[in-house]
């Protein structure tokens, strides 16, 4: 039988005091906990520390993927888990994370489902279940891209395999705070899309715009969701016109200096 392998937990966070201590207790059990502050001016920084976990600050914001592989690269265990601060894993989550511990293949990086939070209702369609994420994955042998949003693992042809249990994410608990992030992540997208030296036509905001709401609504059997799945089709409809109609205005220097 293999020796069991030991496990750190990675966190990125700013001014996310308020749904930190549930995180870090979700994952209390692991060998080491790293949190990479990004300037925070509430007590995050503080919780962490008292619940046991190394601190590092990076407070120049580089995007999303190089802030988890520098966030990654402070920790010292065999194998990372990632794991956002409005994310909780679950007892069943946690028993599959340790079976692979004690079982470990560097040639595999581990998926596991996001049950998704959107205005008090756990989603079960729409696009927002199973919402499989590559979390659980060998340290030093995986890194993330650098995208600005919507990063992934560079997993390098590695076997996928899917962990049984859910990891709670508390997408959507304040609407406001939602549609600012979904506008944040817009803007990011079409920054990078822009320096990647990509356009969009007028006539692509909208159809864009039309799929992105009857996708949800129909093809992900989001009706199925209730009010708000009719909800959530409208926030990605908006979040997708909000996308292309920032790369459609940067093509063409509709911005002000």
């Amino acid at each position: 039988m293999s020796e069991r392998k030991s496990l750190s937990v990675v966190i990125i966070a700013k001014n996310e005091a308020d749904l930190l201590f549930d995180c870090l207790r979700s994952v209390s059990w692991a060998d080491e906990i790293i949190l990479l502050d990004a300037g925070s001016q509430d007590d995050c920084i503080a919780i962490a520390k008292s619940m046991g976990a190394k601190v590092f600050t990076h407070t120049e914001w580089v995007g999303f993927g190089k802030q988890r592989q520098l966030a990654q690269n402070h920790a010292s265990q065999d194998y990372i888990l990632m794991v956002d601060v409005d994310e909780r894993v679950t007892p069943e989550l946690r028993q599959s994370i340790e079976r692979v511990l004690t079982t470990p293949s560097v040639n595999s990086v581990y998926s596991c489902s996001r049950c998704n939070l959107f205005l008090g209702r756990f989603m079960r369609y729409s696009g927002w279940y199973p919402d499989r994420v590559i979390r659980l994955y060998a340290n030093y042998r995986y890194c993330y891209n650098n995208d600005l949003v919507h990063e992934s693992l560079n997993i390098d042809g590695a076997n996928v395999v899917t962990l049984r249990g859910d990891l709670l994410h508390l997408t959507c608990r304040d609407f406001f705070a939602f549609q600012r992030k979904q506008l944040r992540y817009a803007e990011e997208w079409a920054n990078q899309r822009r320096l990647s030296g990509k356009r969009c036509s007028y006539l692509s905001i909208l159809t864009h715009t039309f799929g992105a709401f009857c996708k949800t609504w129909l093809l992900r059997a989001g009706f199925l969701d209730g009010k708000q799945g009719l909800l959530l089709a409208l926030v990605n409809a908006q979040y997708t016109f909000n996308k292309y109609a920032a790369l459609w205005a940067l093509g063409r220097n509709y911005s002000e200096n």
